[in-house]
């Protein structure tokens, strides 16, 4: 077996970052959700 998990920190940002998230009305959802439960991090 080969290990399936290859991490990418761009490819990551670009699907699960900030400004991904902001293009969207349901990312801006997230956002917003997260912001009001009080996370660090907000997005990647």
């Amino acid at each position: 077996m080969s290990t399936t998990y290859q991490p990418k920190k761009r490819k990551r940002a670009r699907k699960h970052g900030f400004l991904s998230r902001q293009k969207t009305s349901t990312g801006k959802r997230t956002i917003r959700a997260r912001r009001r439960k009080g996370r660090s991090k907000l997005a990647v």
